[in-house]
């Protein structure tokens, strides 16, 4: 969804918290200048435009949401240890207090949204709801759980709660009926479905080689490379031992993750997602659904994009399976 919010906008509503100029960092995670940086943090004002809300009324929703989303990536990443997350230069202990203020912070924000108390009060309950189920996800996902039902679990524990309570808070503050924030909840889940299954495709074809491929992590592409049968699996098998200090075997490696069916298969299992959402927004008929269109639009291009690169004919099958207009 194309917008004329700029950082600033989400800067200036976590810097009305003066315990956060205790982080030079914040300069850095929220800069002043350029549009808003992630589409993620509008979720709430595009709720709100979606059930006939005002945007402008959901700014210090969208800086929570855009704190409650830092604050994930910051314990994210030092659980995944990534080499290059804030914790490689801030310190854990450093980046474990910006993460702890930065999930307090998101919740004094809710309280500043300019609407009945009782749609702030509605509002700030989803939030809290998100970053517990999102807790519990990251624990399952420590756990490294093994197998597809095993996978969604924790995807369904992880990463669909921050996207279903972000457009839920928008309809809550946009005066939507509780009926209503629910569904949009939902559309929210599968949206996060969908992006979690693109995340592990791109993933996959990274290159230099993932940390996905040396750690065993549920990456669905490549739990469905490991798991199902087909002609190339034991080269496959080899070809991934060598894949991280070998760029050769993680290409040819990848080269089979399309001719196995790996990529087909998250594919079907993306545009089911998207097919669900266009179904229940016809359901609902909100005042304004391009709102939700358009972010929709806005998350399916770059992976229409990757689709097309690595294997042509599956994009217009995708198309057609989505219900996404050509």
């Amino acid at each position: 969804m194309s917008s004329t919010l700029d950082n600033r906008i989400i800067r200036e509503q976590i810097l009305a918290l003066p315990e956060m100029a205790t982080w030079p960092e914040v300069d850095i995670l929220f800069p002043e200048e350029g549009p808003v940086r992630k589409l993620d943090w509008l979720l709430p004002g595009i709720g709100a435009r979606a059930v006939g809300g005002r945007m402008e009324d959901t700014h210090p929703a969208m800086a929570a949401l855009a704190c409650t989303q830092i604050n994930i990536i910051l314990v994210d990443d030092m659980l995944d240890q990534e080499p290059e997350g804030a914790h490689v230069t801030m310190g854990p202990g450093r980046t474990a207090n910006l993460a702890l203020a930065l999930q307090a912070a998101a919740h004094l924000l809710m309280d500043r949204c300019p609407v009945p108390a009782s749609r702030r009060a509605a509002a700030t309950q989803a939030l809290a709801r998100m970053s517990l189920a999102t807790a519990a996800g990251q624990e399952l996902d420590v756990r490294n759980l093994q197998g597809e039902e095993a996978y969604w679990a924790v995807v369904q524990a992880k990463s669909t709660p921050f996207y279903g309570a972000g457009l839920e808070i928008g309809a809550l503050l946009g005066g939507a009926s509780a009926q209503v924030s629910q569904a949009l909840y939902r559309v929210g889940q599968l949206l996060g479905e969908a992006i979690q299954v693109f995340d592990d495709l791109e993933d996959a074809f990274q290159a230099p080689a993932n940390s996905d491929w040396a750690q065993g992590r549920n990456n669905l592409v490549l739990l469905y490379a490991l798991t199902a049968d087909y002609p190339e699996k034991e080269r496959f098998l080899a070809l991934r031992a060598r894949a991280e200090a070998d760029p050769d075997s993680l290409a040819a490696a990848q080269e089979i993750l399309v001719r196995c069916g790996a990529l087909a298969y998250c594919a079907y299992q993306l545009g089911v997602r998207h097919r669900r959402i266009h179904d229940l927004l016809a359901e609902l008929a909100l005042p304004h659904p391009e709102a939700l269109e358009d972010l929709l639009a806005s998350q399916l291009r770059p992976f229409l994009t990757f689709l097309e690169r690595l294997a042509p004919s599956l994009a217009e099958q995708f198309m057609a399976m989505a219900g996404v207009p050509s």
